[in-house]
């Protein structure tokens, strides 16, 4: 099952042996007895692709259930022996500021090195998801005030202002504080529609009953401060994070919007995810 789902996620035999560590026939010959076994083809092999079949397609989720709890069961055991092992998957937005989340991670590691870390940076809609469906443990979010997330388990860990960012020769660079009207006609630098971080500044201009152009859509705040400072555009970003983009200037809101970050973890959590909130001071059962 492991070679199945090496080959799926590489389309490729050659690659899906090199990450199993093991010769590329004797992963391609444990397929083809699996496929005997299930009386069906699992991948479509050409020359120039491999790809699922349909059956490939079935039986894969189950795939992955299987050796997660196989995985799971090994940690278990360890952790009644007192070892924390296994996998601990971590998803964070770019934005989080609650938590020094690579000095965390580093203190864990030195605490816990039999645990398999992995770090998945993305929107906070599809990292709530990917802890309900199990493929995180763990992960951090930023929404707005009016959003909860669901079917998890999770804390607030800080609320901040947002605030806007221009750059240095921008006419509002020196302002004390605006309001979101002084803004509604400047070009806007702004995460993908549809996303957490995109929501918070789309509620936060229609509660003002203004409407703004964003012509340049991004997927990180680096970029975006890229943009802002070569005078393309102006954004919007966590007042807390914008101390660590140099080039731009900080434009506050004399009525801010705001957001929540969260952090959030599966109903069931893992002896490492468990660990690791402990290492957080908190409470994986409440």
């Amino acid at each position: 099952m492991r070679y199945v789902v090496a080959v799926a996620e590489t389309a490729n035999f050659t690659r899906a042996a090199e990450r199993c560590r093991v010769v590329q026939s004797a992963l391609s010959h444990q397929i083809a007895r699996l496929e005997r076994e299930l009386g069906a083809r699992l991948f479509e092999r050409t020359s120039r692709r491999v790809r699922l079949t349909p059956a490939g397609e079935a039986f894969l989720p189950a795939a992955r259930q299987a050796l997660e709890a196989a995985d799971r069961a090994r940690a278990e055991v360890a952790a009644a022996s007192g070892e924390i092992r296994g996998r601990l998957a971590i998803g964070t937005i770019p934005t989080v500021t609650a938590v020094d989340l690579p000095g965390a991670l580093k203190d864990f590691h030195v605490r816990h090195p039999q645990v398999r870390i992995t770090l998945r940076a993305g929107g906070s809609e599809d990292l709530a998801e990917g802890v309900r469906q199990g493929t995180l443990d763990i992960a951090f979010l930023g929404l707005s005030p009016s959003v909860r997330p669901k079917g998890v388990r999770g804390r607030v860990l800080a609320e901040g202002e947002l605030v806007a960012v221009v750059a240095p020769g921008h006419p509002l660079a020196d302002a004390a504080a605006v309001d979101l009207r002084r803004l509604a006609n400047e070009v806007f630098v702004d995460f993908s529609a549809g996303t957490a971080g995109r929501i918070q500044s789309d509620e936060a201009f229609a509660a003002a009953g203004v409407g703004r152009e964003v012509a340049f859509e991004v997927t990180t705040p680096d970029l975006m401060a890229r943009l802002v400072r070569l005078g393309l555009c102006v954004g919007m970003l966590p007042a807390a994070f914008v101390p660590g983009l140099p080039g731009v200037h900080v434009v506050e809101f004399s009525d801010p919007p705001t957001r929540v970050e969260h952090l959030v973890w599966s109903l069931r959590p893992s002896p490492a995810a468990t660990a690791f909130l402990e290492a957080l001071e908190i409470d994986a059962v409440r």
